[in-house]
């Protein structure tokens, strides 16, 4: 991290170490404070006698210098910020891996919090980041969009929100969540099933409730007529297993013969209470999740899932925010990726 500060000095009597300055440095060195400052930031301008020197001298001290105040004499900052939404969330950590992707071998540093889906965390972030005076944010915010985050879009400070369609000043990157929904019911449908649930909270957060508006238009537009319930569940894998622990107690002529979870993580719960109470995946019961984490790959039953381009839209977002930063127009400020439906063994025609 760019503020870094340095190994402390520990004088005598002092409650807590004293960190080393420049000062300090310059003292040992026995140069003046404008000599180190030459030797950390153009050495080409210092003896090598000298260079050798204040070298000693930090080494001795521990000194690093503070990265953060440099960047706010020059009025210049290299250092972003990235808030995800939930950090347990591993396609929200492989949008963070895109960030880095693009970030690191640019000599940018990337600041991450996780707001953990509490509105107040948010708040409590987007005003740090602002006190840090960082050079942008990239955020998976919360839904709706919170004053906090609405301020920081129009102040002039460039954000990319990930995970929402925004149209307003600031920028954006999502994924067309309702085209997912409906492909995931698709391909249930022409499977052949007829009595579907839905498992996941659509006032949880806005791509899901888009999951949820493509689900019942594909439903619609089915030639059969189509059985769908909905059961709510929080974004989790214990909420799966409750949900599938319920359906599995279900009589065999009131249950649903496919599943869609509106996330990988609720699939996995509800795969993992399915078998528990003896029902076959997918001879009993299809199952289809959403995002195609990289372990839905590798389950007991591996997982048909709705791939959302995660890596790509941190990398999106990165490159759209360090142009916007040092003055190149990005080619376009709304991004929207197109899903893909990836076919496993989880789902099957009914029996």
């Amino acid at each position: 991290m760019s503020r870094i500060t340095a190994t402390p000095i520990n004088p005598d009597n002092a409650p807590f170490p004293k960190r080393a300055g420049i000062k300090d440095v310059a003292r040992l060195a026995q140069v003046s404070q404008a000599t180190v400052s030459n030797t950390l930031n153009h050495p080409e301008l210092v003896s090598p006698a000298r260079r050798v020197a204040v070298a000693a001298a930090i080494r001795q001290l521990g000194y690093v210098r503070h990265e953060a105040a440099r960047h706010l004499r020059s009025g210049y900052s290299r250092t972003l910020g990235l808030m995800l939404l939930d950090a347990w969330n591993p396609g929200f950590i492989e949008v963070a891996r895109g960030v880095e992707d693009t970030t690191a071998s640019r000599d940018w540093t990337v600041l991450i919090s996780n707001s953990a889906r509490d509105p107040e965390r948010e708040k409590t972030y987007l005003r740090l980041f602002a006190e840090e005076r960082l050079a942008g944010l990239i955020v998976i915010p919360q839904d709706p969009l919170s004053d906090d985050l609405r301020r920081m879009l129009s102040s002039g400070t460039p954000v990319v929100v990930v995970d929402r369609a925004e149209s307003g000043e600031g920028m954006s990157v999502a994924v067309d969540d309702v085209t997912g929904g409906a492909l995931a019911v698709k391909h249930l449908i022409d499977l052949g099933h007829r009595h579907i649930a839905f498992v996941g909270d659509e006032s949880a957060a806005g791509p899901v409730h888009n999951r949820l508006t493509g689900v019942r238009k594909a439903i619609a537009e089915a030639s059969a007529s189509v059985r769908l319930d909905v059961l709510p569940a929080a974004l989790t894998v214990e909420a799966g297993r409750a949900r599938g622990k319920q359906i599995a107690a279900m009589s065999p002529a009131d249950r649903p013969t496919a599943v869609m979870a509106a996330v990988d993580l609720l699939a996995f719960g509800v795969l993992q209470a399915l078998l528990r109470h003896g029902l076959r995946v997918p001879d009993d019961m299809s199952l289809v999740g959403y995002d195609d984490i990289p372990f839905a790959r590798h389950l007991s039953v591996p997982l048909t899932s709705v791939r959302r381009p995660h890596r790509k839209m941190g990398t999106t977002a990165a490159e759209m925010l360090t142009n916007a930063i040092t003055g190149r127009v990005p080619e376009r400020r709304h991004v929207v990726f197109q899903p893909d439906l990836v076919v496993r063994e989880s789902t099957g025609a009914p029996t």
